[in-house]
């Protein structure tokens, strides 16, 4: 399990437990996190669950696939260097106190 913070663009902050294996979008929209809609239900073909990843997350996580890279050209924020999408991002211990910045738009 990861204990993940989740930051919304408005400054709100909500620390939610994720169990492995779920991916950070399910963990968010499962506990209400309002900055990610997630309208593809994880399949990586719609990029409302972009995000920005913290340092400890970009120092673990794999490299985005490219399906993932290709989602991320249609995203509707500021895309960043640490942009990724929370579908893709898979709860694991080696995970646990990532933060990840949720943009002002999904869409």
């Amino acid at each position: 399990m990861a204990n993940i913070t989740y930051i919304e663009a408005d400054g709100t902050s909500a620390q939610v437990n994720v169990p492995d294996g779920w991916s950070l979008m399910q963990a968010a929209t499962a506990n209400g996190i309002e900055g990610i809609l997630g309208e593809c239900g994880g399949s990586c073909a719609c990029a409302t669950c972009h995000c920005y990843v913290d340092g400890l997350l970009m120092s673990v996580l794999p490299a985005p696939s490219a399906t993932e890279l290709d989602m991320l050209d249609n995203v509707a924020a500021e895309r960043r260097p640490n942009s990724r999408l929370a579908c893709q991002i898979k709860a694991s211990a080696a995970l646990d106190g990532g933060t990840v910045q949720l943009p002002e738009t999904q869409e």
